[in-house]
């Protein structure tokens, strides 16, 4: 992939996929595709591509098995092809060691550029993907705006919404990443009572959040994932996924909704990997230009992280992370 000098600065469109490892690769996929109704869209070389039945990109999360429960990256699509050399342009003068990723390596997929933050999580940029139509003609809609017929099984959600990543270290300096380097907007925060930066949820659509980062010192490394979200219509689809989850025996926080996005949620686990999904809808969008981040103190956050319902993150097993890194490759960079 040739470097090209960057004339204006690259952007990011949207989060693209997540890559998923697990040791119990049956449990994952039963959950991912017959609980939470995802759609295959392939499988190569031992990973299984999955997409939610209005997204268009050939996947939206990736399942293979491996020997410890973990994100491999986070991906993230590119507005402009050109922005895929641009981007490596900008994080090299930053000194980030950046690795090149020919078209491929991944089913679906284009050139794309891997990288790490800071905190050693891993991310993708990527343009091109395959938007293939669905494999079996049985399960396509009759509407030509929507990939899949919605409500063929499970839950159901429409498309990946966004994720929640974790650090032991300084939060700031992740979110000072994201919006220096890769053009992210703070929507909200939290300040701890010390004045510093607990969590932020950032964004680079009209969403409140792409992304959030929080910064906890209880868990296990500076590069850890707490959720990965995907996004249904509205609220009765979430009360519709409780009744999904109750009737499998399988345990869930909520519904409720957060002050901080006004969604209301659920918070599963995949008993394959450990990873915790959040299930997702309503909210608000953000059209301002000159949107003002908006603060939000510790005293604040009983109302922050749950307006109303069951109290998200009150519980011990509420706060279990999985690994979405790896140690930094260039020390010298932390």
């Amino acid at each position: 992939m040739e470097n090209v000098r960057y004339e204006i600065l690259p952007e990011i469109a949207k989060l693209g996929h997540v890559a998923l490892e697990t040791t119990d690769l049956e449990k994952s996929l039963w959950f991912f595709e017959e609980v939470v109704g995802l759609e295959k869209t392939e499988t190569v070389d031992g990973v299984h591509y999955l997409r939610a039945w209005g997204d268009f990109d050939h996947h939206t999360l990736s399942i293979k098995e491996g020997p410890e429960a973990r994100v491999d990256h986070i991906a993230w699509k590119a507005k402009r092809r050109e922005d895929i050399g641009n981007f490596a342009n900008l994080l090299r003068e930053a000194d980030v060691e950046v690795e090149e990723v020919k078209a491929g390596t991944e089913a679906g997929q284009g050139d794309a550029i891997r990288f790490q933050l800071p905190s050693g999580h891993n991310f993708e940029i990527y343009f091109d993907m395959e938007k293939p139509a669905a494999a079996d003609p049985k399960h396509k809609s009759i509407l030509k705006n929507q990939p899949y017929k919605a409500w063929r099984k499970g839950i159901s959600p429409r498309r990946i919404d966004h994720v929640n990543i974790g650090t032991n270290t300084d939060a700031s300096v992740i979110t000072d990443f994201l919006q220096e380097k890769l053009g992210f907007k703070m929507r909200e925060y939290l300040k701890t009572p010390d004045g510093n930066l607990g969590a932020g949820w950032l964004s680079v659509t009209n969403l409140v959040h792409d992304i959030a980062v929080m910064g906890r010192p209880d868990i296990k490394s500076s590069h850890e994932i707490h959720h990965l979200s995907y996004w249904s219509d509205n609220a009765q689809d979430i009360l519709r996924a409780a009744d999904i989850l109750a009737d499998q025996g399988i345990p869930f926080v909520g519904p409720g909704k957060h002050g901080i996005s006004q969604a209301m949620y659920i918070y599963v686990v995949d008993p394959g990997s450990g990873v915790r999904l959040e299930l997702f809808s309503n909210g608000y969008l953000i059209f301002e230009p000159d949107w003002e981040p908006i603060e939000w103190k510790a005293d604040e956050m009983a109302a922050g992280f749950t307006f109303w319902g069951e109290q998200s993150g009150m519980k011990p097993e509420d706060l279990t992370t999985i690994s979405a890194g790896e140690p930094l490759k260039s020390p010298k960079k932390v």
